[in-house]
């Protein structure tokens, strides 16, 4: 998924299946797995004496994302893209995950005012590898005949960064675009909303915790500097994203659960940031109070 969801997934093509529509489909054989790409590990940092409690102050004082969630937290639930099209059941543990149900969605590409849905798995699961958090979240990755998936597991649901081209079965004559939210049915949230305003807050809180402290390191940081202008979009965006989620005006899940990924992937940015603009940002501040120190009252 290349740049990856970015948590900032745009131009979704949300299908929806019709009750009357014309319905094709088409069963394929499970994947193979795909190959594990976990990253590697960081190598250890060689401390300095006396650093060890300075940085577990900072570290204390730093802002931090939500506890992030694992596989089991959608492990067995019938996720709908949109809160509404398609299918997708998962279990598995926090290493390797099965689709033991994908459905598909979409339009008939012979006549694209026809619905259809592609049944992906057959009698055998798809396997889906954990290839780390690139993005602050678990992501999970899956060979899926004509259409590759990855995804990040939020709580209760995953988000599928959209594609650049849509995935097209011939035999089925379909053309689907899996991007998106992949959470519960939307009509079933709505008795949720006043819990799910009160979350939405915490995550806005977290989130803009984050943001100041990607501020401040802006003015020694590039990386920090386009994160804050890319911010600056994501009210937008994450409309963008959610405005085909079922009954959304109502409950509000999905742009809780986005901002929640993009509260995920801009604590994993912070912390990826150079630590040479932290110690630039310590020194000038050292300086600034040794000269104030220095001058005659």
């Amino acid at each position: 998924m290349p740049q990856k969801l970015r948590p900032l997934i745009s131009g979704l093509l949300a299908a929806a299946l019709a009750a009357s529509g014309a319905c094709a489909q088409l069963m394929l054989p499970g994947a193979a797995p795909a190959k594990p790409q976990g990253a590697k590990a960081s190598p250890a940092r060689r401390r300095s004496p006396g650093s060890s409690a300075k940085e577990a102050e900072a570290r204390a004082r730093a802002p931090r994302a939500g506890p992030a969630q694992g596989i089991e937290s959608v492990a067995g639930r019938p996720l709908l893209l949109n809160g509404k099209s398609g299918l997708m059941q998962i279990s598995g543990d926090d290493k390797t995950a099965t689709l033991d149900k994908l459905e598909l969605s979409g339009e008939t590409v012979s006549d694209p005012t026809q619905r259809c849905v592609v049944n992906i798995v057959g009698e055998k699961p798809i396997l889906a590898t954990s290839v780390g958090r690139p993005d602050g979240l678990e992501r999970f990755q899956a060979d899926v005949p004509a259409c590759p998936i990855a995804f990040d597991v939020l709580d209760g649901a995953v988000l599928v960064p959209s594609q650049i081209t849509a995935c097209v079965f011939k035999a089925a004559d379909c053309r689907t675009s899996p991007g998106g939210l992949w959470g519960p049915d939307g009509a079933s949230l709505t008795g949720d909303a006043a819990e799910i305003v009160k979350e939405r807050a915490e995550a806005e809180k977290a989130m803009a915790k984050i943001v100041r402290a990607l501020e401040e390191r802006a003015k020694q940081s590039p990386e920090a500097a386009n994160l804050v202008r890319d911010q600056n979009g994501f009210a937008g965006q994450r409309d963008e994203i959610c405005r085909d989620y079922a009954k959304e005006s109502v409950h509000g899940y999905c742009a809780l659960r986005i901002t929640e990924a993009r509260t995920a992937l801009l604590q994993a940015r912070l912390d990826a940031l150079p630590r040479a603009a932290a110690r630039t940002m310590a020194n000038e501040k050292g300086r600034k109070g040794r000269s104030k120190k220095g001058k005659a009252p």
